[in-house]
This record gives C-alpha cells, sequence and structure tokens, in this order.
C-alpha cells in the first residue's frame, strides 16, 4: 500500500473537501441535500466559535478521505467524546487501511484530549461500513432513533423568522 497522510483540514483543503462531500452524498444517494458551500463549510471548520473539526487522507497529494468530528458528551456515563458526522474514502481506496487510519488517528486525538468515546451514526443499508466498524470494535445500539429539527420545524421551535439562514452569516 502506497503512504498514506492524514493530518488535520486547513483552510485550504476546502476545495478537496466540498469535491469529496458530493462523491459522498452521490454515493449514500444524499445528493438532493448536499447544500453545503465553500463559506459555510469554512465558518463551521475555521470561523472564531467553530462549531467542527476534521482529518483530510492524502495518497500521492491527492485528497482521498475525510473524517469530519465535533465534541459530545455521553450524560449517563459522564463520558466526553467526538460526534463523528461523516469520514469517507474515495472507493478506489477502500479496502486499504484508509478508513482504519483515520479512525485510530482520530482516537489518539480524543485520547489526548482527555475524552473516552466516539459517537456515530450508519445508514442501515451500508452494510460494508457496519461489518468494518464492528471488525474494530464499535457497538451498535438497535434501540435509539436518530431525529433532528431543521428547517421549518427548526424555524418554528426556535421562533425564527422565516429567512433565517440568510441570517447564520
Amino acid at each position: 500500500m502506497q503512504d498514506i497522510d492524514i493530518r488535520t483540514v486547513t483552510a485550504g483543503d476546502i476545495p478537496a473537501l466540498l469535491e469529496l462531500l458530493r462523491e459522498f452524498a452521490e454515493y449514500e444517494e444524499l445528493l438532493a441535500y448536499l447544500e453545503v458551500d465553500r463559506e459555510r463549510l469554512n465558518t463551521a471548520l475555521f470561523s472564531q466559535g467553530a462549531t467542527a473539526e476534521g482529518l483530510i487522507a492524502f495518497a500521492d497529494g491527492q485528497a482521498i478521505g475525510y473524517a469530519f468530528f465535533f465534541p459530545s458528551f455521553g450524560s449517563f456515563r459522564g463520558q466526553r467524546g467526538f460526534y463523528l458526522e461523516d469520514i469517507y474514502v474515495k472507493e478506489s481506496y477502500r479496502g486499504k487501511g484508509v478508513g482504519e487510519k483515520m479512525l485510530r488517528e482520530l482516537a489518539r486525538l480524543a485520547a489526548s484530549r482527555g475524552y473516552e468515546r466516539i459517537d456515530f451514526v450508519v445508514l442501515d443499508w451500508n452494510t460494508s461500513a457496519i461489518g468494518f466498524y464492528k471488525k474494530l470494535g464499535a457497538e451498535m445500539d438497535q434501540s435509539e432513533r436518530r431525529f433532528r429539527f431543521t428547517d421549518d420545524a427548526f424555524r418554528s421551535l426556535a421562533g425564527a423568522p422565516e429567512d433565517f439562514p440568510a441570517n447564520r452569516r
């Protein structure tokens, strides 16, 4: 296997990240929901009060994968950790250890901060990913269901104006 370099994302990585995000959305058949742009990604990752962090993987100078994550807290166990929002590896590099290397780097980063866990969600049809995570020792919780408030439901709950997303910048 060729050398894989994994490092923290920088602002200069945003074009490559956007391309990888598009590939990931296509893979998960969620392209219709892909709305992120350069400005939103930059704000989330690099603005004052940034809410997310990222790792990016390279092979021969080409971006081949990424992971986005942010701090989380498991209240019942009192554990701090990362919530892994995305991890994606280009199809031609899957099965070559890139995903595992990225997860190990994320776990090292978490441990260096005194964190004790990594939480994430996998689509139920993605059996290869489920098998990959289980092979590494991840536990799957069948009892939880993921919910979200977004768009109109979020604006209604927040009492925000209809044009609220325009006010985010």
